[in-house]
């Protein structure tokens, strides 16, 4: 009887071993995903409920972390700086677009300007934020030596509450428009050269050819950059913490550095005031990436 039950149990794998062989290499990063993506989700969600410094016991308050959010000046400015970052931030897609579309042709040194343009991507966040600081340096950045040579006085950037926001988001976007340049470059590759002739046997040329033919087959690559960006935009954190610490004057705190603030800084280690700072920057992301989600969703639909 054993025998046969072992002969059983053999063949019903081989007979769904295509459909299992798959499962078997995804199951580790299945449970690696859940324990270190999910659950943590979740944990933050219960945290948030908490009066907790991280190492006693907590204590649950309830909603009274999300009462005192509402009306706390701090996090109104760092969401509208969340706000601004990505609206500004989503600058990077179509200008990561029209990078790759030059650095797709086949001209002379073309492999020296890709390299160029791919430079910002591999070097590291901290760096950027350096280069970027000493850019704008009121003394001798290279930014207020150009602007004196038309006559306007030294600007500190990272010093005025007015712009520091904006001149930290351009040092994002260097490295930010890199990367959506790489995804559409791989675009590229894979558009079909039999389309772009029809197109042109019909009539189709420029921005009309760019609209109607190459765009619409570059839209994997688009929902990864808008995906990548928007992620990158709300969760902007190393650029802020290495040019200006949240400065001046708080004023270039975003939700994941006043998060940190809060939760490991100079606020006293309010761990569930944190998470709760946590679960509101999710929900934000989680709703433009459902939303793009839900309209490309709409449109294969669609089709």
């Amino acid at each position: 009887m054993s025998m046969q039950a072992d002969h059983s149990n053999r063949s019903w794998y081989k007979r769904n071993e295509i459909a299992l062989t798959p499962w078997l290499f995804l199951i580790p990063g299945i449970l690696m995903f859940l324990f270190y993506v999910i659950l943590p989700v979740f944990q933050s969600f219960y945290i948030s409920t908490l009066d907790w410094d991280g190492l006693g016991q907590g204590t649950s308050v309830g909603l009274e972390n999300y009462r005192e959010l509402w009306h706390d000046p701090a996090f109104y400015i760092s969401l509208r700086n969340n706000l601004i970052w990505l609206a500004l931030y989503l600058l990077a897609i179509p200008a990561g677009l029209f990078i790759a579309l030059f650095l797709n042709q086949t001209v002379t040194g073309i492999r020296l300007y890709k390299s160029l343009f791919f430079f910002p991507f591999v070097i590291s966040q901290v760096v950027v934020g350096l280069v970027f600081t000493w850019f704008y340096d009121p003394t001798f950045g290279l930014l207020n030596t150009f602007i004196g040579w038309f006559g306007f006085g030294p600007i500190n950037v990272l010093g005025d509450p007015t712009y520091v926001t904006y001149g930290i988001i351009a040092a994002g976007l260097w490295p930010q428009t890199a990367y959506c340049m790489i995804l559409y470059l791989t675009g590229l590759n894979a558009v079909d050269p039999e389309q772009i002739e029809a197109a042109r046997l019909d009539g189709a040329k420029g921005w009309r050819m760019l609209w109607y033919v190459i765009i619409p087959q570059l839209k994997p690559a688009t929902f990864i950059a808008f995906v990548v960006t928007v992620i990158g935009a709300l969760r902007s954190f190393d650029l802020i913490s290495i040019m200006t610490n949240g400065g001046p004057f708080g004023e270039s705190r975003v939700l994941s550095f006043y998060m940190f603030e809060v939760a490991l800084s100079e606020y006293g280690f309010r761990m569930g005031y944190g998470a709760a700072i946590a679960v509101v920057l999710f929900l934000i992301m989680l709703c433009f990436i459902t939303y793009f989600l839900y309209s490309m969703y709409k449109e294969e639909r669609g089709h």
